[in-house]
């Protein structure tokens, strides 16, 4: 019987010896390479912290001990132990979310898979230990790629500031957060791994000492006296001691009986530590230690065997987007990138092999990164800053402050923008549209296929005097959606054909099969549709008032929040222009949204073309008094069908959304 499936809880592992708990952890490695090939997820990361894993369930007792994971895309063994074995629809609905989740379980404490949080947590509750007299232990895991975030040197600055207050830091250091980890802290990081440790070096002249008649205890003692001094000449660790952190390591991350020496000493310490560990991401796996990039850091259905993937799906919206970025560096000198600590996941990577010395990795610090681009933008070149939607809401003040106070020209990309879905609440670019409607100057394209993408990039870097921003999907980009004219500086995707159109429907980004889709479903109910694409949808075009005058009504699809987004401001520009038209907003209600698919997602919050025709169908019906206007008799009586009988028919008539 495998010894996996006999851990149903932390404490299971007490009973368990040190060969068994060897053969556990090459277990647990089976499990995850055979689970997540099935399924996709983040799998090198969690390949690296599975000895760490167990041995922090052994030392500490968890759910009462609080253990953090920091991102938390790491947490699958801490799953494993803590009773969830069922990895068959990871990331799926109604399956283990690809994150630590309150939902799942009470050792789960922290689900924003946003990085460098982990500290400020952790300081928190340590604090509120201490009030509280609790007794319990407080342990945080850190990458050292999120150590590059300001925010986690914000909380050890606070941190250290209590001596006498119990937190175990984990520095799980593997050189990398998605790709090899850069910077000094980096730099330092690497010293201290390949330097012998000081308390290593003291062991052993300890044990030499010792066996030197009279002088030698003294001596050690001496030399203990002295350890500040050594440990800077031996192992530069000196950074963390002089924040008054107590510094372990390094610690070989698979050797699960230093790890359990070195978190058993530090939870006895009764102040802030910081554990050291080394560990090496995707071990145990060959497929994962031979990718250079990012030790399969995410990945999609694969063959367990060879690594490979299962399928492709074709050209998506970030190899466009990464495409079209070498382009325009061959074009201009004065285009550079940056990117926080992403360089493969949002596209540079093409631009960087290219153009080594005009690309910019600032780390996991999308705050700095921000004004480091307002800097580059303000001595003369144009930063193009490559992020996920959901992490530029971290940049949001220095967007303001830095960028569009002082009118520099810098170009944002959103990758991963609207729905994401599998990743979950924290991972959906869904607040972009509204958040940044409130900055002064700022222009926002949301391009609708991959043609836009290209067009609206060149767009972007040719506005010297203010920050623009190009956002789109995650996945795969499909076909072209073709214009049919052209409304000022907004693309008409199909005409009404008709002088008395009733709906205007505004279409924002890469929902605009959809809206077609939508438009072909009323025509069917005799409402006559136009479909437009603003393409930049801040600021309103100023051709957007007197065309939407021309209709019955306007109907906004975004994918982003309904609130504050494309729908609203859209509106509000009506009101001040006097347009007295009638407007329902579709987009993403204000919630946070479980993992499951894209199109699950979307069906689930309504955001599909047969409920926004049947929808739209009652609006329309509304305004007529009960019916549609091709229900209209020619004498303009309604007939024998009332109200009611009609908005029923024209729901039922409906058709479902093609797949």
């Amino acid at each position: 019987m495998p010894l996996l499936t006999r851990i149903r809880g932390p404490r299971d592992l007490d009973r368990l010896t040190a060969e068994e708990l060897s053969q556990l952890a090459e277990e647990i490695r089976t499990f995850l390479v055979d689970a997540v090939s099935k399924t996709g997820g983040h799998l090198g990361p969690n390949l690296g912290v599975v000895e760490l894993t167990i041995a922090l369930h052994r030392v500490f007792e968890s759910p009462r001990d609080k253990v953090l994971w920091d991102t938390g895309h790491q947490s699958y063994v801490h799953k494993l132990l803590t009773g969830r074995q069922d990895f068959s629809r990871l990331k799926m609905k109604g399956g283990l979310s690809g994150y630590p989740s309150q939902a799942e379980s009470e050792h789960d404490v922290i689900e924003n898979s946003h990085a460098s949080t982990v500290l400020g947590w952790a300081d928190g509750l340590a604090k509120a230990n201490q009030l509280r007299r609790t007794g319990d232990h407080v342990v945080a895991v850190i990458g050292d790629g999120a150590l590059t975030g300001g925010m986690a040197w914000e909380a050890l600055n606070n941190i250290a500031d209590a001596r006498d207050r119990p937190l175990v830091i984990v520095v799980n250091d593997n050189e990398r957060s998605y790709a090899p980890t850069i910077g000094g802290l980096a730099n330092h990081l690497a010293t201290l791994r390949t330097t012998d440790g000081y308390e290593r070096f003291l062991a052993r002249t300890k044990e030499v000492l010792e066996r030197t008649p009279v002088v030698g205890q003294a001596l050690y003692d001496t030399l203990h006296g002295a350890k500040k001094g050594l440990k800077d000449f031996i192992a530069p660790q000196g950074m963390f001691e002089d924040l008054g952190l107590k510094y372990v390591g390094p610690i070989d991350g698979h050797d699960i009986e230093a790890l359990e020496s070195a978190l058993t000493r530090a939870k006895r310490f009764g102040g802030p530590v910081i554990v050291h560990c080394l560990t090496e991401k995707g071990r145990g796996y060959q497929p994962a230690l031979a990718d250079e990039a990012d030790r399969f850091h995410a990945v999609g259905k694969i063959h367990p065997d060879t690594g490979l993937p299962i399928a492709s799906s074709g050209a998506d919206w970030t190899s466009v987007f990464g495409e079209e970025m070498v382009k325009l560096g061959e074009e201009r000198e004065d285009v550079v990138a940056i990117t926080a600590a992403m360089l493969q996941p949002v596209g540079l990577d093409r631009f960087a092999k290219r153009f080594p010395d005009r690309v910019y990795d600032v780390g996991i610090a999308e705050q700095h990164g921000a004004v480091s681009a307002a800097g580059l933008a303000h001595g003369g070149v144009h930063p193009v800053f490559a992020v996920y939607a959901t992490f530029l809401n971290r940049a949001f003040d220095q967007v303001l402050m830095d960028v569009a106070l002082h009118k520099c020209g810098v170009t944002f990309v959103l990758d991963r923008a609207g729905v994401t879905g599998t990743d979950g609440a924290s991972h959906n670019g869904m607040w972009d549209m509204s958040i940044l409607q409130v900055v002064p100057g700022l222009r926002l394209a949301a391009p609708r296929d991959a043609d836009q993408v290209r067009a609206q990039l060149r767009e972007a870097v040719e506005v010297t005097d203010a920050p623009t921003v190009v956002r789109f999907s995650k996945g795969a980009v499909g076909p072209a959606v073709p214009a049919v004219g052209r409304v000022g500086g907004m693309d008409v995707l199909r005409e009404p054909g008709t002088d008395t159109p009733d709906v205007l429907l505004v279409s924002a980004g890469a929902l605009a099969p959809m809206c077609l889709e939508i438009a072909g479903l009323l025509d069917r109910q005799g409402i006559s549709t136009t479909v437009v694409d603003p393409r930049w949808v801040k600021p309103v075009d100023e051709a957007m008032a007197p065309l939407a005058e021309k209709h019955r009504v306007v109907v906004t699809v975004e994918d982003n929040s309904r609130v504050g987004g494309v729908g609203s401001t859209i509106a509000q520009a009506l009101r001040d222009a006097d347009v007295d038209v009638p407007l329902r907003d579709f987009g993403i209600p204000p919630r946070f949204l479980d993992h499951a698919s894209r199109a699950e997602v979307l069906a689930e919050i309504g955001l599909t073309a047969p409920d926004i025709a049947r929808q739209v169908t009652g609006l329309v019906a509304k305004l007529d008094g009960g019916l549609p206007p091709s229900r209209i008799r020619s004498n303009g009586t309604h007939g024998a069908h009332d109200a009611n009988s009609a908005v029923r028919a024209a729901a039922e008539s409906v058709e479902p959304a093609r797949d």
